[in-house]
């Protein structure tokens, strides 16, 4: 939707200042995404060898067991259902229709755009919006949400540390892996503590944004009362981690158990049968690389990524191919499927009329 009316005055004097400022900044947006797209092209040019290793070996997956690989998509779909769960508790609704579908159509744009998790986020924002959820609700509830994915994922290295003490060999460069994943967890717990318990923090980084934005972008508005809003945000995430911790808690962990388990069965499936704890760190350092917005969801760095570290994990090589083709066609290109679908349904149901009185109460904080 335009923020600036189709019959405002820039629109009818093509040739105003205000036109001039509105193609500079249309040329702007262009530039950004053109880096983007040449970053995005980069990477995957980098990674193109193991990328086609992964995607050439398509025609083996006749070969696999396809008993372990219905299982991996089991996995897959019990890994969405705790998403969806945990979505209805951050954003405080009762309803399932909305959530499920935004989160289908939003997690199919992130997976589709380079760097497209802000797309993805802000057409899951609108959708929610159209079914009469509060904007601050959605928003706080989604942020929530992203910041208990991460700190699960930086997590995972500190559960597969016990086995690795106590007498699992593992490759050198795996654990150095490991131990780098370990030390961002522990930044990373350190900081969101700090941010949720003290309002100093956020006050600073609010001043810091608000002069360097300000002193980049002189010829703008000046930005202020960023550290206020930071702050409401902040305690909008916290009311939402505080109701129903426990059962986020749950299923943060069960969304990151079953897409673990998802690639155990893609393993399986191909024959393979390595140490779960080095298996374990292998899909935690892929992930926690996954998350760099580079390609769009991950396309080609992580099929590089998980592929090299199942071989330091102890997969055979040729397996580790395989099983990562096998798991990301669960975990990427069915719920990359599933997007469009979700949204069309979506659109039939809300493209007549505005949300019903039950709509709205079923979106309603519960």
């Amino acid at each position: 939707m335009s923020v600036v009316p189709e019959s405002s005055d820039r629109a009818a004097f093509p040739g105003s200042q205000g036109d001039d400022k509105s193609g500079l900044l249309s040329w702007k947006a262009v530039v950004k995404r053109a880096v983007v797209i040449v970053i995005a092209g980069l990477a995957l040019y980098l990674v193109a060898p193991k990328v086609v290793d992964v995607f050439t070996s398509f025609p083996q997956l006749a070969s696999v067991d396809f008993i372990w690989l219905g299982a991996a998509v089991v996995a897959q779909v019990a890994h969405f259902a705790c998403t969806f769960a945990l979505q209805r508790i951050a954003l405080r609704t009762k309803a399932w229709f909305p959530v499920v579908t935004a989160q289908l159509a939003g997690n199919s744009i992130s997976l589709i755009m380079p760097g497209g998790a802000a797309a993805g986020a802000a057409v899951q924002f609108r959708m929610l919006a159209t079914s009469g959820m509060d904007a601050g609700e959605a928003v706080g509830g989604l942020t929530a949400f992203s910041l208990l994915g991460v700190a699960g994922l930086l997590a995972l290295p500190v559960f597969a540390l016990p086995a690795i003490l106590f007498g699992t060999p593992i490759n050198r460069n795996l654990f150095d892996a490991a131990l780098l994943g370990i030390v961002g967890f522990v930044l990373f717990a350190g900081f969101a503590t700090t941010v949720l318990l003290t309002d100093r923090p956020l006050r600073l980084l609010g001043w810091a944004i608000e002069w360097a934005r300000n002193r980049i972008l002189r010829h703008r508005a000046p930005l202020t009362g960023l550290g206020s809003q930071l702050q409401k945000q902040r305690d909008l995430i916290r009311g939402v981690l505080g109701e129903q911790w426990w059962q986020a808690v749950l299923l943060s962990a069960g969304r990151l158990v079953f897409d673990f388990l998802c690639l155990l069965c893609a393993l399986r499936a191909v024959g393979s049968r390595p140490s779960p704890a080095l298996v374990l760190i292998a899909y935690a350092v892929t992930g926690i690389i996954g998350m760099i917005p580079i390609t769009p969801g991950g396309l080609g760095i992580v099929e590089a990524s998980l592929s090299g570290f199942l071989v330091l994990a102890g997969v055979d090589s040729g397996a580790a191919v395989l099983a990562t083709l096998a798991y990301r066609l669960a975990s990427y290109w069915l719920p990359l499927l599933a997007g469009p679908a979700a949204y069309a349904v979506f659109k039939r149901r809300y493209r007549q009329a505005p949300p019903s009185s039950a709509d709205k109460a079923e979106a309603m904080p519960a």
